[in-house]
């Protein structure tokens, strides 16, 4: 979804939860800490785009899903747990990875509420601005290295080296969790699954995918992380 789309639909349903709750929007301006109440009607008016912190705040306000008020197809209603506390917080000595049971395409990972659990990791891990976030493998097409339920440490990248596991989003799908392999020369990138099981009829059970520099560009085909820890639990 472009930046146009997602200004209008956040508008349109702002514009909804004011009128629905019949908002004082002199109010709601001072509670978010703005000057004036002019801003609240060019964000209603598709005149102004939200920061992610603006977005956050107005769902918390009206306790609904982040990821609905910008436009998305999810549901509305907030799905967050609020018994989780601190889950973003360092401690000492060590820092609390949020992990997530998908990362759907296109929405913000700041605003994503299927969080699942939280891990912990050594806060060193942190060092130089490093960001990092966890997700719950789903399916067996990463067997027997990776089995379904395990729980994975990626470091938050927008590139890999050849050869590496990371959750990659295509052509607005979910992120999906694949060994990268890149051809340099033909500036290609194969998706490939680990699991070599065979259907009946001597087929891969699950195909790599390759896609062509000018499909990674216009796609896109975009990585946005590298596994650097597996958690299994027995």
């Amino acid at each position: 979804m472009n930046d146009e789309i997602i200004l209008t639909k956040f508008s349109e349903r702002l514009f909804k939860l004011v009128k629905e709750h019949n908002t004082d929007v002199s109010i709601l301006a001072k509670a978010m800490g703005i000057k004036s109440k002019s801003t609240i009607y060019r964000y209603m008016n598709a005149e102004m785009s939200p920061k992610i912190s603006t977005v956050k705040y107005l769902a918390e306000y009206y306790n609904v899903s982040p990821a609905w008020l910008m436009g998305y197809d999810v549901p509305m209603e907030r799905n967050f747990d609020k018994n989780i506390q601190g889950m973003d917080k360092k401690s000492e000595g060590s820092a609390v990875v949020l992990i997530y049971g998908s990362i759907p395409a296109g929405v913000p990972m700041e605003i994503i509420e299927d969080i699942i659990d939280t891990e912990e990791i050594p806060a060193d891990m942190l060092k130089g601005g490093k960001q990092y976030f966890g997700l719950r493998v789903k399916g067996n097409s990463m067997n027997p290295e990776y089995l379904d339920g395990d729980i994975i440490i990626l470091e938050k990248v927008q590139d890999c080296e050849s050869g590496q596991d990371c959750v990659i989003m295509v052509n607005g799908n979910d992120g999906t969790f694949k060994r990268v392999i890149k051809n340099e020369e033909k500036q290609t990138i194969k998706l490939q699954p680990l699991n070599t099981t065979l259907d009946e009829n001597g087929n891969f059970l699950y195909e790599p995918k390759t896609y062509s520099k000018e499909e990674i560009e216009n796609l896109p085909v975009r990585i946005i992380g590298k596994v650097v820890e597996l958690r299994r639990k027995k």
